[in-house]
């Protein structure tokens, strides 16, 4: 069994990327800024954002949060996204979800101008991606993406499921795992809650895709030996052993599942920090004028 450590390859990204960026500058280009709208002071936003803006100042960029309190009206978050969209010196933002219950998530995702949009939620990115068209990839599928193609995983003809239909995960990534790429290539059944004997599925797959949220969900009856594990899963659960009161559970139940695979990613350190970095590299590549001209 390997572990698949997404912070180490995440922080040799942000290393390709800050050098990237040196060059840029030293040519007399303009560093690349990212902007994140947060509603509200929800622990796991705010966290998320946090390591956003870190990462920012790791990789050279420049960073906005622009904050709003629970109450923000849908009016002025529309009024913040068109400000965003025309400010010619931010180079994409993003707005953190979830957001407030009075405030429609699909209005907001499509008043962001898709040439920003790099958390790549909007119709035409979604839309263009899943006909293998350059455009801003969302940040998860593409960090799982690109932990399989670091550690260099065959994925050709792989008989993969992925547990979980989100518009942010499970979609995305089963359409990237299906498309002629590498890695990709794949046979993609999607599970979710409706599917009956999803372990059938799974004791089948060579690769699982767990992106559920449902803690320890992936059981060691439910996998074959050799399997490659991606678990996306980040449920809070409580615990007396950190300080925050809390830890990060996986959808795996990694203790008993790990011994019989042949990668598997840790919860945390896993998926996580890839998410944060692709979303980086989708800010350069926006900087850069490389998606959409």
């Amino acid at each position: 069994m390997e572990l698949i450590d997404g912070k180490k390859i995440a922080d040799a990204i942000k290393q390709e990327i800050a050098a990237e960026v040196a060059q840029m500058v030293a040519a007399g280009g303009k560093k690349p800024h990212l902007a994140a709208v947060l509603v509200g002071h929800d622990g796991g936003s705010e966290t998320y954002v946090a390591h956003k803006v870190k990462a920012c100042e790791q990789c050279g960029f420049n960073s906005t949060v622009v904050r709003f309190e629970d109450n923000v009206t849908e009016e002025e978050l529309l009024a913040t996204i068109e400000k965003l969209n025309n400010d010619t010196d931010i180079d994409g933002f993003i707005v953190q979800l979830p957001l407030p219950k009075h405030i429609d998530e699909q209005k907001i995702i499509e008043a962001i101008d898709y040439r920003k949009d790099v958390d790549g939620f909007h119709p035409v990115n979604v839309g263009r991606m899943s006909i293998g068209l350059p455009c801003f990839v969302s940040a998860t599928p593409q960090g799982i993406m690109e932990l399989l193609k670091r550690y260099e995983i065959n994925t050709k003809g792989a008989d993969c499921v992925v547990l979980g239909r989100s518009n942010i995960v499970g979609k995305p990534v089963a359409s990237l795992m299906m498309q002629k790429a590498m890695p990709g290539d794949a046979t993609v059944t999607v599970c979710h809650s409706r599917t009956k004997d999803i372990k059938e599925y799974c004791r089948r797959a060579d690769i699982i895709i767990a992106a559920l949220g449902s803690p320890g969900f992936v059981t060691e009856d439910m996998v074959k030996d050799g399997v490659v594990i991606i678990d996306v899963g980040t449920t809070r659960v409580p615990s007396k052993e950190t300080k925050s009161g809390f830890r990060l559970k996986g959808d795996v139940d990694f203790e008993h599942v790990a011994p019989k695979c042949s990668y598997i990613t840790p919860v945390p350190g896993g998926v996580g920090p890839m998410t944060i970095v692709s979303l980086m590299k989708n800010t350069l590549l926006a900087a850069q004028h490389k998606i959409y001209k």
